[in-house]
């Protein structure tokens, strides 16, 4: 049925937030070593996981093993959301100054707003509700154990498992990376500089490099944090109300005195569209979606020929697929303009 809309209402969109803190690369470092399968797709290579681990002290070792077996690393990235800590001291005492309870409640995953209640019941020592948050992340890779760990713990061992793990990593690894604050501080700015010049969406899109996220029904935020320790990975998380995007800090930002290193991306993007199959494939997507034997058909090109084009599209975050059907990403290509004039004009 069609429909005829009168209304003057603009479509809701997010506001966007941008942080950033050598305390949440302490966190997602803590976070990566542990996590064996993901860390041989890390940009780091492994060999520098294997040397770091060499140069840590047993004690520290003891409190990253039981991070691995218990995932407490999402314990402390939910403490480090509940406001913006000046540095590590703060952090900690902050953790040991929370009563139990709310220690708890924040250490619990957010599984959405009309689960709240049954989140702060389940951090009261609710069995029940420990058990309906458990079935209702069952999908969840973790989030089940993770839960029932942490409705469990001892709470003051916990809380003395994650200073530990904290202050050792920050003191084994973050406080000898003298150029890490700047690397991020440079990273952050230049975010902060692009946000003026474009939509909530397009900014997203862009800082992330590619990730379209479009307005969810009761999320008004969405937080962008600035990390290196995870490159290429973006990550995600869902607080109350927030978005959350760890993205990968881009090449310039590592050689910010080098002012003629370009956005990788930028570069990937204006390599998909020298050529002119590849334009070709744009224009037509740009009318409609099209399926692979589609865009054979109509440029009659062998259809190997056309996967390969496709493939260095969608590597440029130009092209999506959506429902079996290849989609021009319009955002992407909205702001390539934008992109240019600010790696230009900085």
């Amino acid at each position: 049925m069609d429909v005829l809309n009168l209304t003057s209402r603009k479509r809701e969109t997010y506001q966007v937030q941008l942080k950033y803190s050598v305390l949440w690369e302490c966190a997602l470092g803590i976070a990566a070593i542990t996590n064996k399968p993901l860390i041989k797709t890390l940009e780091k290579p492994v060999y520098y996981w294997k040397e770091i681990k060499e140069s840590l002290p047993v004690k520290l070792l003891v409190e990253l093993d039981f991070v691995e077996n218990k995932n407490t690393w999402k314990a402390l990235l939910q403490l480090l959301h509940q406001r913006d800590f000046a540095d590590l001291r703060e952090f900690t005492k902050y953790i040991q100054e929370l009563s139990m309870p709310n220690f708890i409640f924040i250490c619990l995953p957010f599984i959405g707003n009309n689960y709240q209640e049954l989140r702060r019941n389940a951090s009261l020592g609710d069995q029940l509700a420990m058990k309906e948050m458990m079935k209702i992340t069952k999908d969840n890779s973790f989030f089940p154990r993770y839960i029932e760990f942490i409705c469990q713990a001892n709470g003051k061992r916990l809380k003395e498992h994650l200073i530990n793990v904290m202050t050792g990593w920050y003191e084994a690894v973050i406080i000898k990376d003298v150029e890490l604050h700047a690397i991020l501080q440079t990273d952050y700015e230049m975010k902060i500089e692009m946000a003026s010049k474009m939509s909530a969406e397009e900014l997203v899109e862009w800082t992330t490099g590619g990730i379209t996220y479009s307005p969810e029904l009761n999320v008004s935020n969405v937080l962008l944090i600035p990390q290196y320790i995870y490159r290429p990975w973006n990550i995600e998380a869902d607080l109350e109300d927030t978005k959350v995007f760890y993205f990968p800090i881009t090449n310039e930002s590592i050689s910010p005195s080098d002012r003629y290193t370009p956005n990788n991306l930028l570069v990937l993007k204006h390599k998909a569209l020298g050529d002119e199959v590849r334009l070709r494939m744009v224009k037509l997507l740009e009318e409609r979606d099209l399926s692979l034997q589609d865009i054979t058909e109509q440029l009659n090109i062998g259809k190997s020929t056309i996967h390969h084009h496709l493939k260095i599209l969608r590597a440029a975050k130009l092209v999506e697929i959506i429902d079996a059907k290849y989609s021009l990403k319009r955002n992407s290509l909205d702001v390539l303009s934008k992109e240019l004039e600010f790696y230009l004009n900085q």
